[in-house]
């Protein structure tokens, strides 16, 4: 998880660029903008969290056990975690 700072940071970031780059016009507030966009990132990351959960507790699910960090489970966790993606319409398959 990032921390508060780091989000809003990323939040300033990404709204100076889409200005300068000329990508959206600025009509309301910076303000608003930059917290509508702080909240965006911070729900993506706690999606990403919930699958993460999910993946690991699929993976620690199984008879026999699977070594965190070796390449069966790096296999595993990267397939289950793309299937989590494509179940919660979050990515195609």
């Amino acid at each position: 998880m990032l921390s508060e700072d780091k989000i809003s940071h990323l939040s300033h970031v990404l709204l100076k660029g889409l200005l300068e780059r000329k990508l959206i016009e600025l009509i309301g507030d910076e303000g608003a903008i930059r917290k509508e966009i702080r909240k965006t990132i911070t729900s993506e990351l706690h999606i990403g969290e919930d699958i993460d959960a999910a993946v690991k507790k699929k993976i620690q699910s199984f008879s026999r056990r699977v070594t965190e960090g070796s390449s069966e489970w790096d296999v595993l966790y990267r397939k289950f975690f793309k299937e989590e993606e494509v179940r919660r319409g979050l990515s195609k398959k």
